[in-house]
């Protein structure tokens, strides 16, 4: 059915997670590359002397707590999040006593700046590139200053790639933006399609309405002074079919009056037979020769009912039924309707999969909840807890149906 999949392994660790293994990750690196390992005659970076005294240990535990922390606000408070893991790179780079801010200690800070390009707005975006980039021009103008010797090259490296990230983030930003603006615009498109279904189905109704009326007056008319008991009966059928046809109308003239009237109906498109409750039967046969077996089940006293009604309850019963062969994979079916006093109830349960999938483009639940919006009713399609789907429907009978 129609349900949300669940998130892959790696979506579901939040970005802030994501820091904090980019900064444990880059400690790790900073240590081993002090380290000759095997094969090396000596390490490919000497560590500084600051690294074996006490105040080299607390600037690399002030710059942990301060990654860690960065690490926690930045579902929240993106901007202070990139301010403390920057504060972060900077801290644990002074021990190593470099010119520059060497990618392992920028790496959390990388990574934060492509989460905050992706999820955030341009502006923030922009604050946080500029951030990045201020901090590491800061970082080598204090050591010329200072010291006269910066890593200058090294750290238009850095840049470069924290540009890279920067870029990749924007650009997942603008894909997602553009796929959330095609789904609503696939399921507007749906719903407008679904709308002029109901429209054409209505028109076929009324017509047939109106086919009757026309026979039952000429009848009247031609037997009113020679039997004026069936004149007066052929007239009461004009008078309960005209009330019903255009009870009908108003209520769907009123539910489509938001509709564009820009959209045309595509003409290669045929009307088809009208139908109705009294054919779920068929569709059940029809379904288990198929191979899924659907077992319906009525309750309280049917009655006839109003046309669109009629026809709006057969077309959800046939949409749940359909979506259960499509996607549950299971061989059964419960179809209930339950004819109430001032209402009829729908309900399609089935033991299958209780989900579907995402790329799913079907629109079935999408028609089915016009449907019952255009009828002021209430609609509901969710997985069971007990396992399985379920699409219950209530849509309420005029008063003077009753």
């Amino acid at each position: 059915m129609h349900a949300t999949t669940p998130l892959p392994l790696l979506k579901r660790v939040p970005p802030g997670a994501w820091t904090v293994v980019a900064w444990c990750a880059g400690l790790v690196f900073t240590f081993i590359a002090r380290t000759r390992l095997p094969g090396e005659s000596e390490p490919g970076q000497y560590p500084s002397h600051l690294l074996h005294r006490w105040d080299g240990v607390t600037f690399v535990v002030l710059a942990t707590a301060t990654a860690l922390n960065g690490g926690r606000l930045l579902a929240r408070r993106p901007l202070a999040a990139c301010v403390c893991l920057l504060l972060a790179a900077v801290l644990g780079t002074v021990p190593l006593s470099v010119g520059e801010i060497p990618m392992a200690q920028f790496l959390a800070a990388g990574v934060a700046l492509y989460f905050v390009a992706t999820s955030c707005p341009r502006r923030t975006a922009r604050i946080a590139l500029a951030l990045a980039l201020g901090t590491l021009v800061t970082f080598v103008a204090v050591r010329l200053f200072c010291w006269g010797v910066a890593g200058t090259s090294s750290e238009l490296a850095v840049a470069l790639i924290a540009v890279i990230l920067w870029l990749l983030g924007r650009s997942a930003h603008q894909v997602r933006a553009h796929a959330e603006r095609l789904s609503a615009q696939a399921a507007a498109q749906a719903v407008t399609t679904e709308r002029l279904r109901i429209a054409r189905e209505m028109h076929d109704t009324v017509a047939h309405s109106i086919g009757i009326i026309a026979l039952q007056a000429g009848a009247a008319t031609r037997v009113a002074t020679t039997q004026p008991e069936a004149a007066r009966e052929a007239m009461r059928a004009v008078e309960t079919t005209g009330r019903e046809t255009l009870a009908g109308l108003r209520r769907m003239l009123v539910a489509l009056r938001a509709a564009d009237a820009g959209h045309q109906d595509d003409p290669g498109t045929a009307a088809g037979p009208v139908s109705g409750l009294d054919d779920v039967d068929g569709l059940a046969a029809t379904t288990t020769a198929a191979g899924v077996r659907v077992e319906v089940r009525r309750r309280g006293r049917p009655r006839p009912l109003p046309p669109d009604i009629d026809l709006s309850a057969f077309r959800i019963i046939q949409e749940s039924v359909t979506n259960v062969v499509r996607h549950s994979g299971t061989h059964a079916c419960r179809v209930t309707v339950d004819y109430g006093e001032d209402d009829i109830r729908l309900e399609v349960t089935d033991d299958g999969r209780g989900r579907g999938t995402s790329t799913d483009t079907g629109f079935g639940l999408a028609g089915m909840r016009e449907r019952v919006a255009l009828l002021h009713g209430e609609f509901h399609a969710a997985p069971r807890p007990e396992g399985g789907f379920r699409v219950a429907a209530r849509l309420p009978v005029p008063v003077g149906v009753r």
